[in-house]
């Protein structure tokens, strides 16, 4: 494929489409350098702002990113992911060939706030359990976790290696299932401490998803507060005819 002005194509427009065919079938491999606009502009004889706008037009798109002081690269596809079900993070990177893991930051018997008693509905005494993990996928950081839990329902939790395995798996062996939800979705910027942990600059873009998810008697098992990179996730929503 050549980048040629008497195609009748914007030039840059043909550079972005060469670029794209490479990187679908495999020539350029998530992580590989793509060549600099000064390389682009010296091998396809054309402008280095013309170059420049074909790289930030596939950034945009969020098939490169860029590194300060480092370059242009092949981004990591993102991982699709339905707003209209309840999914396992470790079921879902399963079913996409991905290997999960988790660390684990903290987990905490705590007594609630007044927010997370009410969104819990736990009366006064009772405790919760908050689980803090960095979920990665194939050794990469995707999302940074927080979930809440009556302690009732969790009881052992401290025994479940959550590291490896999935905290709904553990629900699944006290018979609780999660059946409904209600969720929502916001774009933020990332703080000091989202940025060290999922490996991003400060303010970088990032997805929070808050979810209220119930078990299958209609009682609140499970509040989520999670925070998605925006160059490895994208959700969608199916909607009927």
């Amino acid at each position: 494929m050549a980048v040629e002005p008497e195609r009748g194509m914007p030039l840059y427009l043909q550079l972005k489409r060469l670029i794209k065919a490479q990187i679908q079938d495999g020539r350029l491999a998530p992580g590989d350098r793509v060549p600099s606009e000064r390389e682009l502009s010296d091998q396809f004889g054309m402008s280095r702002m013309t170059a420049r706008q074909a790289l930030i037009e596939l950034v945009r798109e969020g098939l490169l990113y860029r590194e300060q002081g480092r370059g242009t690269f092949v981004a990591v596809r993102k991982v699709s992911q339905g707003l209209l079900t309840v999914t396992s993070f470790t079921e879902d990177m399963h079913s996409r060939g991905i290997v999960p893991s988790s660390v684990i930051l903290s987990l905490t018997t705590e007594a609630p706030s007044l927010p997370d008693r009410e969104r819990l509905r736990l009366d006064l005494g009772h405790q919760m359990v908050r689980v803090r993990r960095l979920r990665l996928g194939d050794g990469r950081p995707m999302a940074l976790e927080e979930a809440s839990l009556p302690q009732s329902l969790v009881e052992g939790i401290e025994e479940h290696d959550l590291s490896r395995g999935s905290l709904y798996e553990f629900l699944k062996s006290r018979q609780i299932e999660l059946q409904g939800a209600h969720q929502t979705l916001e774009a933020i910027l990332a703080d000091e401490e989202q940025a060290m942990l999922l490996a991003v600059p400060q303010g970088a873009p990032l997805l929070l998803l808050e979810r209220l998810s119930y078990d299958q008697f209609g009682r609140p098992a499970e509040f989520v507060r999670a925070v998605y990179r925006g160059d490895r996730y994208r959700f969608y929503v199916e909607l009927g005819h």
